[in-house]
Formats: C-alpha cells, sequence, structure tokens
C-alpha cells in the first residue's frame, strides 16, 4: 500500500477528481481543520516559472478574498517540493461540462437557474474588479441539488505571464468559450466574461458548441469572423425574446454585449418571470434555493411599496429647522429698528 502523500505536512491527498492540461486536483482531508478539501495541484514546470509563481500568488490572495454562495471559496494556496498547489472548498456533485455531455440539451426552464447562478458569481468577482478571464463549464461545479459554484478564478490571468515577450500571441481562457477579443490576444474584460457565458448558454440550450475546429488557431478565427447559427434553426419553438438576448451576448464587440455578468442575470431573470419560469434570486449576498414552477393560479406579486428616500427627508428638516431658527433674529431686527411707542 502507497504512503499517503501530503502538501505542506498538513494537506492529505486522497483521490485524484480530474486531471487537466496545467493542473491535477485532488479529494484532500485538511489535517489541521479535519475536513475535506479540494486541492489543485499546477504541473512542474508552470511551478518553476518565478513569474507566474508571483503572478499566481497575487491571484490567489484576490481570489481568495472572494466571497459569494455561487463562487468555490479558495481557502489556501502554497508552494511545497516544487509544486504550486490552491487549496479549495469541496463541492460534491460535478461539472456542468460533464452534465451537458450526459443530457444532450437543457430546457430553458432548467438552464436558466443554473445560468442566473453562474451570472450571480461572476458578476460578484466584476464588482470586486476581478476577471474570471477563463469561463467554461468545466470551471463551473454542480451539486445534486443543482446549486452552481464558479471555480479557478485568477489562475487564467496568473498564466499569461508565462511568456511576457509575447504578450500579443498569449490567448487567454479555453478556445471554445473565449471571446473574440481573448482570441486576438488583448486582455480581457467583464464582458468577455459574458461573451464566454453566452457560449455556455448556447451548449446548454442546442446540446452543441456554437464553433467547432480542430486546432485553437481556426477556432480564434471562428469567434473573430464569424457568426453562430441562429438558435431558432437548431430550436425552431425557441423564445424569440431568449433569441435576442443570446445573439446581444454573442456581440463581436464587448460594448455591443451586456456590461458585466450582473447586468445579463437581470435579463435572464426578467426573462424567467415573465415566463413564469423557475428562476433564483439574483443577490450577492443570498445563496441559491431550488425552486418549483408557481401554481397556475398564482396571484401576481404586488409591486413592492416605494422605498422612502431618508436622505432627502433629513435634509429637508435640517432645512426647515434652519428657517425656523431665523425667525426670532427676524424679530429682533424688526424691533431695534421699529421699538414699540411707549
Amino acid at each position: 500500500m502507497e504512503e499517503p502523500q501530503f502538501l505542506n505536512k498538513r494537506y492529505q491527498l486522497l483521490e485524484p477528481l480530474g486531471k487537466g492540461g496545467m493542473a491535477v486536483v485532488y479529494r484532500a482531508r485538511d489535517l489541521m481543520l479535519e475536513r475535506l478539501v479540494a486541492v489543485k495541484v499546477l504541473r512542474e514546470d508552470y511551478s518553476g516559472d518565478q513569474a507566474f509563481q508571483e503572478r499566481f500568488r497575487q491571484e490567489a490572495k484576490a481570489a481568495a478574498n472572494l466571497s459569494h454562495p455561487n463562487i468555490v471559496t479558495m481557502h489556501d494556496f502554497g508552494l511545497d517540493n516544487g509544486q504550486l498547489f490552491l487549496v479549495m472548498e469541496y463541492v460534491p456533485g460535478t461539472d456542468l461540462k460533464t452534465l451537458i455531455k450526459q443530457r444532450g440539451r437543457f430546457s430553458p426552464e432548467e438552464a436558466l437557474p443554473l445560468l442566473i447562478q453562474a451570472c450571480a458569481g461572476i458578476g460578484y468577482a466584476h464588482r470586486a474588479g476581478l476577471v474570471h478571464c477563463d469561463v467554461k463549464p468545466q470551471n463551473m461545479l454542480v451539486t445534486p441539488d443543482m446549486r452552481l459554484k464558479v471555480a479557478d478564478f485568477g489562475i487564467a490571468r496568473a498564466l499569461s505571464t508565462i511568456h511576457p515577450d509575447e504578450q500579443n500571441d498569449v490567448v487567454w481562457g479555453s478556445p471554445q468559450y473565449f471571446a473574440p477579443e481573448q482570441a486576438s490576444g488583448a486582455a480581457p474584460a467583464p464582458a468577455s466574461d459574458v461573451y464566454s457565458l453566452g457560449i455556455i448558454m448556447y451548449e446548454m440550450l442546442t446540446g452543441s458548441l456554437p464553433f467547432q475546429a480542430t486546432t485553437a488557431t481556426v477556432l480564434a478565427r471562428l469567434h473573430v469572423e464569424e457568426e453562430p447559427p441562429l438558435l431558432s434553426e437548431m430550436i425552431p419553438d425557441i423564445s424569440p425574446t431568449l433569441e435576442q438576448i443570446l445573439t446581444k451576448v454573442l456581440s463581436k464587440e464587448p460594448s455591443q454585449r451586456y456590461r458585466t455578468a450582473d447586468q445579463l442575470g437581470r435579463v435572464l431573470l426578467n426573462f424567467g418571470n415573465t415566463r413564469s419560469a423557475p428562476a433564483l434570486a439574483l443577490t450577492p449576498e443570498a445563496a441559491p434555493v431550488a425552486i418549483t414552477a408557481p401554481s397556475a393560479k398564482a396571484e401576481p406579486a404586488p409591486a413592492p411599496a416605494p422605498e422612502i428616500d431618508w436622505a432627502s427627508v433629513g435634509l429637508g428638516l435640517v432645512a426647515l429647522v434652519a428657517v425656523l431658527g431665523l425667525i426670532p433674529f427676524w424679530m429682533w431686527i424688526y424691533f431695534v429698528y421699529n421699538p414699540p411707542i411707549r
């Protein structure tokens, strides 16, 4: 029996959960806090690059400050035996890419709750000034009760420093899901993450990617130059409104898309409410919950009461007190120049 492997004499690696081009993810045990965690161990050739180590440290620190129910929490990071590693929240379940492969297609009622959760997590990061850079279904973990958490914030951005002298040739993210500006080598922005969410949305609804090729170079050209097949060509009974939303999200020009994932999430939430489809509250604080379809006899929710602008009320009271306070002063001035006749 092989001896268990440890990192920093604290994390016991139990079993591999998945393997990618840059890292292996393990289910592990935190011996200090006695809990299960997920540990991502990066390849040695990445770990040995000094520029990458520093950028990795900076990005890990920034990602560790993200606290949201739709973001995988980062607990720790470090270097042991020449290998960089990340320690993250352990999320039971599978990734969204696996679910897509298993199911083939999602109905809008099935896809929207997951997409809205993804928008909530990524939108929270956008408000914190962070861009994911590598939004793809492999980085979205789905629990058995259909809660979605986004993982791997900052790693793609850190990888861009491995060849700093070839910045124009750097491709951020994964070829199937990156935005046209990423395909051109430009630094990604929040709207780039929105485009990637649109590719995921297209794949969930149709069961296939809008662009397919055998090389990253060809994929890059397709993202920059070609328009994807219309959603209505793939799904004749799709809602025209949903098709318009997706067309906007997949615009080649970033300024023509929704600017942040929050904006896209609100649009999808409103669309779901209009169709009386299951939807999730898009608030950064509220954890996602399972939603059931409303009853056919359900009454529409009453309009929320208008909020009171207490700041304006306070300013008005201050002004009123100030005016009333001047009355004795003007009365004194009057009697100084108009003394009463005795």
